[in-house]
C-alpha cells in the first residue's frame, strides 16, 4: 500500500523526501521529546540537504495547526459523536489528544512541509548503488 515514491510513505515515515532511503531523524521517536528536532544535516544516501535554507522549518507551524485542528476534530467526533460524552469530557479528550500527540504533529508537520518542496527522484545517485 505505502511503497517509497508515494509522498504519503515519505511523511508518515520521516524519510528522506528525495530518496525515501533513510530517516531525516537522528531518533525515530518522537516521544524522546529532547530529541524531537534534532535532524541528520544531510542525507545519508542521496546527500539530500535538509535544511534548505536557514530557518527552513518555521513553516511547519502553520502546517501544524491544520494538523492539530484534524487531531482535535477526531476527538471531538469520537468523543461527542460516538462516545456519547457531555461537553465537559469532551474538552478534556480533545486537550488530552493535544497533549498525548503533539509530538507526532510537530514530527508530521515538518514531514508534510518539506514534502510540498521535495519531491521524491528515483533517479537519484545513491551512495550504496
Amino acid at each position: 500500500m505505502l511503497k517509497k515514491g508515494n509522498k504519503l510513505y515519505s511523511i508518515l515515515t520521516g524519510s528522506c523526501p528525495r530518496c525515501h532511503q533513510e530517516s531525516m531523524y537522528l531518533d525515530e521517536n518522537p516521544y524522546h521529546l529532547g530529541k524531537i528536532f534534532k535532524m541528520h544535516e544531510r542525507c545519508g544516501q542521496c546527500d539530500f540537504k535538509y535544511k534548505i535554507e536557514p530557518s527552513f522549518f518555521y513553516g511547519a507551524m502553520y502546517v501544524s495547526y491544520g494538523v492539530g485542528i484534524a487531531f482535535a476534530v477526531a476527538a471531538f467526533v469520537i468523543a461527542k459523536l460516538i462516545i456519547g460524552a457531555n461537553l465537559i469530557q469532551t474538552f478534556i479528550a480533545i486537550v488530552i489528544t493535544m497533549i498525548v500527540f503533539m509530538p507526532v504533529i510537530m514530527r508530521l508537520s515538518r514531514n508534510i512541509w518539506i514534502n510540498i518542496f521535495v519531491k521524491y527522484d528515483s533517479k537519484v545517485k545513491l551512495k550504496n548503488s
